[in-house]
């Protein structure tokens, strides 16, 4: 287990998993115009999965009941199945609709570890809505699991906001947690509990490129939110324009979903460890 950090490399044995964190400045913004890149080498397969993937996680959690717990333990294997996708787009192969279930395709052993991760990733999320609660009496919580309109009136109550704020705030470990997990599981055979820890590792190694990253990303979105404003006021059809921000905020997001597996990449696979040319 190769750990690299801004001082230098560290060597500890650990399951064979190595772990390169980077810390370059400029790689979280590398990490977004590669994942923009890839996306563009097969943009039909990698929306149409992107859309697949978005339209079961919707269809599984209007399931009653079950429906939103279970959605959240199959979000760490569909998020795997873009990773997957994506490392394919990158070495020249065509992603296969298959791909989002590539975590329950595998061994039982994978299976085992995937739904391992599945469960504790519905665990965690439920845990952070739990704790909003405490903000506002379980209004955000609700709305979230259950559904139903959300007007202006309950946006502006203060204890509403403090719960959206301390959901966020509480989910970026979570995230970190998840991050690399699923392609550590998939990919290197790790257990799922030291995926986790891995993952975190990784993260916490490399805040500074994937806070670089994640403002790369907001200020994308921001500026393509922007540009369609004024297109839509140049023109006078917001109406039209409106209509073109979902699909292409979306597309966007199907970009982002690409952009993970570079993360994963150089944090765990050493330069020139895998054919992955851009």
């Amino acid at each position: 287990f190769f750990f690299q950090a801004e001082d230098g490399i560290r060597d500890t044995s650990v399951t064979g998993v190595q772990t390169c964190a980077l810390p370059i400045s400029g790689s979280g913004a590398q990490w977004m115009r590669e994942g923009i890149r890839v996306f563009w080498r097969q943009p039909i397969a990698l929306t149409g999965l992107f859309f697949m993937f978005l339209g079961l996680m919707t269809l599984i959690s209007v399931l009653p009941v079950i429906g939103g717990a279970l959605a959240l333990v199959l979000f760490p294997t569909g998020s795997l199945g873009l990773m997957v996708a994506t490392r394919e787009a990158v070495q020249g192969r065509f992603p296969r609709p298959k791909l989002l279930l590539i975590g329950w395709l595998g061994t039982a052993a994978v299976r085992r570890q995937m739904l391992g991760l599945g469960v504790a990733y519905a665990l965690g999320f439920v845990a952070i809505l739990g704790v909003s609660m405490l903000a506002d009496g379980g209004e955000f919580a609700r709305l979230y699991l259950l559904g139903g309109k959300l007007d202006a009136d309950t946006i502006e109550l203060p204890g509403f906001q403090s719960a959206v704020w301390t959901a966020l705030l509480l989910y970026l470990p979570l995230s970190a947690l998840f991050w690399h997990a699923p392609a550590l599981v998939y990919w290197h055979g790790v257990p799922a509990v030291k995926s986790l820890f891995f993952s975190l590792t990784a993260c916490v190694a490399n805040w500074k490129a994937l806070t670089v990253y994640m403002l790369s990303w907001t200020a994308l979105y921001a500026g393509v939110g922007l540009a369609l404003m004024v297109a839509g006021s140049l023109v006078g059809g917001s109406e039209g324009v409106g209509m073109a921000v979902v699909p292409i905020m979306l597309m966007f997001t199907a970009m982002f979903f690409c952009s993970v597996y570079f993360t994963y990449r150089d944090s765990f696979e050493p330069a020139g460890s895998g054919p992955d040319p851009l």
